[in-house]
């Protein structure tokens, strides 16, 4: 999740919602271990050799707080289930810390024989945003402004190949952006490193912070341009914020779409998922395809994670938690089985462009 909000305890550590499905059990060796995954943090783990990258990661432990270091946390998830999210960022942006917490989590819930494992929610949720990218891509022309607001350690300019006639922008907070372009620098510049190459055509980043009035004025000064068609990605970052600024971001981007065609891809928790922890995630929505349309968006979609757009193969488990929650009406707030609340995370893209008209009175699906 990025980093939209320094809202929270400073000495408490984030940890991403675990509202989670299972994997299969193909990478578990016969000793208990996990095979392939031990693989992929060896992998990441090297990736950290670097004593510059070392130095850096330690500074981030120092310095930042919870939701600032819960960019490398999703990193993190990204570099461990390398088996189905290829991002050869991951492990240099994660460090160290993060990659032995999660790789710790993910053997405890494999030799348990847990129905979800740790890391599969982030896994799922970065699949669908990259194939929504990509169609939206396409279905653009080829070549719109994709905008990605609190980036946070986010690398899609470095892997997604649909990107290659897209001028890319990544808006976070200005320490956070210099902290990910000093990791990038100091491991590509080691003698051992894989070189990454920016399949973008151009990446740009905007040091803003988007609760302040003014980040949208900042991102033209950087060049984004209005009138041009524009993919708006907002992965793990809505929630952080209060809802009157959560409201001004939704709004401002719908208010974007003068002269073009304006995509939105974003994750939405329910109120029950916001509880996980209060401290940190304040915006919430339990019908955000209800929500878009009243604020000028038009053809809203909406998915949960186990669906066919969202399942990608790693929710195998027959009685994982996913499955359950979505074949549970919406409005359900508690599982009949247990008792225990409908913590929902939903994906949602929309579409806005110069011709939509406000379908209905926002205050009518405000919470």
């Amino acid at each position: 999740m990025s980093s939209s909000s320094k809202q929270g305890k400073e000495d408490e550590e984030v940890e991403v919602p675990c509202m989670n499905g299972d994997v299969g059990r193909d990478d578990v060796d016969n000793d208990g271990g996990v095979g392939e995954g031990e693989g992929e943090f060896a992998a990441a783990m090297a990736q950290l050799a670097p004593e510059g990258v070392r130095a850096l990661h330690a500074r981030v432990e120092a310095e930042w707080g919870p939701v600032l270091q819960s960019a490398c946390q999703t990193a993190a998830a990204r570099a461990l289930w390398g088996r189905a999210v290829r991002d050869p960022a991951a492990g240099v942006l994660a460090g160290e810390r993060y990659l032995r917490g999660l790789h710790d989590k993910m053997r405890r819930d494999e030799r348990a024989g847990a129905r979800e494992v740790h890391g599969v929610m982030i896994a799922v949720r970065t699949l669908w945003f990259d194939a929504r990218v990509e169609a939206a891509v396409a279905a653009l022309g080829g070549d719109p402004q994709v905008v990605i607001l609190g980036a946070g350690m986010d690398a899609r300019a470095y892997r997604l190949s649909c990107l290659k006639e897209c001028t890319v922008f990544e808006l976070d907070f200005p320490e956070l952006l210099e902290m990910k372009s000093d990791l990038l620098h100091e491991a590509m510049s080691s003698a051992n490193h894989q070189k990454l190459t920016v399949m973008a055509k151009s990446l740009i980043r905007v040091p803003a912070n988007i609760q302040d009035g003014d980040w949208i004025t900042k991102l033209q000064s950087c060049g984004y341009v209005p009138e041009r068609n524009t993919i708006w990605v907002l992965e793990g970052i809505i929630y952080y914020l209060h809802h009157a600024d959560a409201m001004q971001v939704l709004e401002n981007i719908a208010a974007s779409r003068s002269s073009a065609s304006t995509v939105l891809l974003a994750d939405f928790m329910n109120k029950n998922a916001t509880l996980l922890s209060p401290t940190m995630y304040h915006f919430y929505h339990d019908s955000p395809d209800l929500l878009l349309p009243s604020i000028g968006f038009s053809q809203v979609t909406l998915t949960q994670i186990g669906d066919p757009e969202a399942h990608f193969g790693l929710l195998s488990h027959p009685e994982n938690l996913f499955d359950k929650l979505r074949k549970l009406p919406r409005s359900m707030e508690k599982n009949p089985e247990d008792g225990t609340p409908c913590c929902r995370l939903y994906f949602v893209e929309a579409s806005a462009s110069p011709d939509d008209q406000i379908m209905c009175p926002l205050d009518h699906y405000l919470e």
